[in-house]
C-alpha cells in the first residue's frame, strides 16, 4: 500500500487566502524572469547592432562599402547609417533611452528592409524583419521610460 502524501500548503492558509498568497509570491518571480530575459535580448541586440552591424561600415570594410557604392549612397550613406546603429545599440542599454532606441531602430529596419527588397531582390529581406520583432518588443515592454525622458527634457528646458 502507498502512504498518503503530505500536503505543501500549510493548514493556516485555506481557501482564498492561500491561492492569493501563492499568485503574489510566483509574480514576482516570473516577473523577474522576464526582466532579466528582456535585458538579455536587449544585450544581445545591441552587440549585434554595434559590432555585426555598425562596425564594418564606419571602418568601411569592402562588403559594406560595395553594397554602398551599388545603391549609390556612398561612403557619406555608409558612415551615416553606421552611427545611427551604433548610436541605437548604446541606447538600448541606458534604461531611460531603451523604447526610444527600440523604436528608432525599428524605423531604421523598415528602411534595410526596402533597400533589400528594392536594391538587392530581397535577397536578404528577413533580417531585418527578424530584427524587428524583439526590437518592438522591447520598445512595447520599455514604454514606461518613455515618461521619464519627458520629464527630463521638460525640465531641461525649462
Amino acid at each position: 500500500m502507498s502512504q498518503p502524501v503530505a500536503s505543501t500548503v500549510p493548514t493556516t492558509l485555506a481557501g482564498p487566502a492561500a491561492s492569493a498568497a501563492s499568485a503574489t509570491s510566483a509574480a514576482p518571480a516570473r516577473g523577474r524572469g522576464a526582466r532579466i530575459a528582456l535585458r538579455a535580448v536587449q544585450v544581445l541586440l545591441a552587440v549585434f547592432f554595434a559590432v555585426a552591424s555598425a562596425l564594418p561600415k564606419l571602418i568601411a570594410h569592402s562588403s559594406a562599402a560595395e553594397s554602398f557604392a551599388e545603391m549609390g549612397w556612398g561612403n557619406a550613406g555608409m558612415f551615416t547609417i553606421g552611427v545611427l546603429e551604433l548610436a541605437g545599440a548604446i541606447a538600448l542599454l541606458i534604461p531611460v533611452l531603451q523604447s526610444v532606441a527600440a523604436t528608432a531602430l525599428s524605423a531604421l529596419m523598415i528602411g534595410a528592409f526596402v533597400v533589400q527588397l528594392t536594391y538587392f531582390d530581397g535577397a536578404n529581406a528577413a533580417t531585418p524583419v527578424i530584427l524587428m520583432v524583439p526590437l518592438l518588443l522591447i520598445a512595447w515592454a520599455r514604454r514606461g521610460h518613455n515618461e521619464d525622458l519627458l520629464r527630463r527634457v521638460r525640465t531641461r528646458r525649462a
